[in-house]
């Protein structure tokens, strides 16, 4: 079993003393990369003890398989599955549950005691939401290092009280996750682009992207800074991804795209080359903007504009995890999501109401090197 840091163990306390006041629904706010899972497998094994039934639900395949290995490393949990092309073992007292699954086959599962929402600012989505009504007699709880939905609203609908974790900044200074440099090699004007939903109009971003030289920027930015790192890339698009992933190729540097559709065996080999260092760089669009338990990433590519800080922070996090010899991320903005969001430790203030965006107390000023392109506060 883990043993939970000394924040970790505070959060899943705190937490405790909240449920046994009466709480029923609870959302529980820790950045990405401050061990959301490690701590829920201790929630979950409290409950198990006590001859209660769990699920925990998770939005993407690979998370699945990622979450039933923390629950038997951190808790030494029995653990069910609940997800298309997995056996079932529904004596388990924990069942790990794809939410696209669960959405199906919620009616003729036994009914939980406790659910445990892994990215809890999805809750807002139809499918979430019906499977949230069709458990009321259920105590639930969130997690997310962003508490509020992507469009800025908060997730008072849905929860009744927050605890907060300790903030990136704090964690970086403790150790706990990797320091990092953010560079902004190019900025994109979006200043025409127009909001639909949560984000930008996505094909006017792409009539936008399609006329910068963001993809080359993008491949020289990674030969002349960091030749050798593992890179995650953020794309606008399908399309955009798959060629970038063609012009990092054509460079003789080892890339890989992968997206909702591509074959698991595929994806399961992508990502494992992907942790030896074999495949350098990685294509995506959202598909890894949450829950990728990666440490070893050195550097982050936002290709993506986007209005939604929850989404900026959730993927600048993916670098965010420390990892032997990994000294710091890189983290290189190609189209000047910093100069809408701020630095990803700038002190933020999360309400159930939202934020709508702003950070407290104000960030500080943000000065571009012209020569390096690094960002930093004045």
């Amino acid at each position: 079993m883990l043993t939970l840091r000394d924040y970790q163990h505070d959060m899943h306390e705190r937490a405790r003393a909240r449920l046994k006041q009466g709480c029923r629904r609870l959302l529980i706010q820790m950045s990405t990369g401050a061990g959301k899972t490690v701590t829920a497998a201790h929630i979950l094994a409290r409950a198990t003890a006590r001859g209660r039934r769990s699920w925990f639900l998770v939005h993407r395949r690979e998370l699945v398989e990622q979450s039933v290995r923390t629950f038997v490393e951190a808790a030494d949990l029995h653990t069910g599955i609940v997800a298309a092309g997995y056996p079932s073992d529904l004596a388990a007292p924990v069942q790990v549950c794809s939410v696209a699954s669960l959405a199906r086959r919620c009616a003729r599962l036994p009914p939980p005691d406790l659910v445990v929402w892994d990215e809890a600012h999805h809750l807002a989505s139809s499918s979430w939401s019906a499977v949230a009504a069709a458990l009321p007699r259920a105590v639930h709880v969130g997690l997310t290092a962003t508490p509020q939905r992507l469009d800025g609203r908060g997730l008072g609908a849905y929860f009744d009280a927050l605890l907060l974790g300790p903030t990136t900044a704090d964690l970086i200074a403790a150790g706990h996750l990797s320091p990092y440099r953010l560079f902004a090699p190019s900025i994109v004007d979006t200043s025409q682009v127009h909001t639909v939903a949560w984000d930008y109009h996505k094909a006017e971003v792409a009539t936008v992207m399609a006329g910068s030289t963001v993809v080359g920027d993008a491949v020289s930015t990674y030969r002349r800074h960091c030749p050798t790192a593992r890179a995650l890339v953020f794309a606008w698009s399908l399309e955009a991804s798959r060629g970038l992933c063609g012009a990092f190729a054509a460079q003789g540097i080892p890339a890989a795209h992968i997206d909702g559709e591509t074959p698991p065996a595929e994806r399961r080999a992508a990502m494992e080359g992907f942790r030896r260092g074999d495949v350098r760089v990685v294509t995506n669009v959202d598909l890894f903007g949450e829950g990728l338990d990666v440490p070893a990433v050195d550097a982050v590519f936002l290709l993506r504009p986007t209005s939604s800080l929850g989404l900026y922070l959730q993927q600048v996090g993916r670098g965010l995890r420390p990892a032997p010899g990994k000294a710091e991320v890189s983290v290189f903005d190609h189209v000047g999501n910093y100069t809408r969001h701020g630095l990803p430790d700038d002190p933020r203030t999360w309400t159930l109401d939202g934020t709508r965006g702003r950070a407290k107390p104000a960030p500080a000023p943000l000065k571009r090197c012209p020569s390096c392109y690094a960002v930093a506060s004045v």
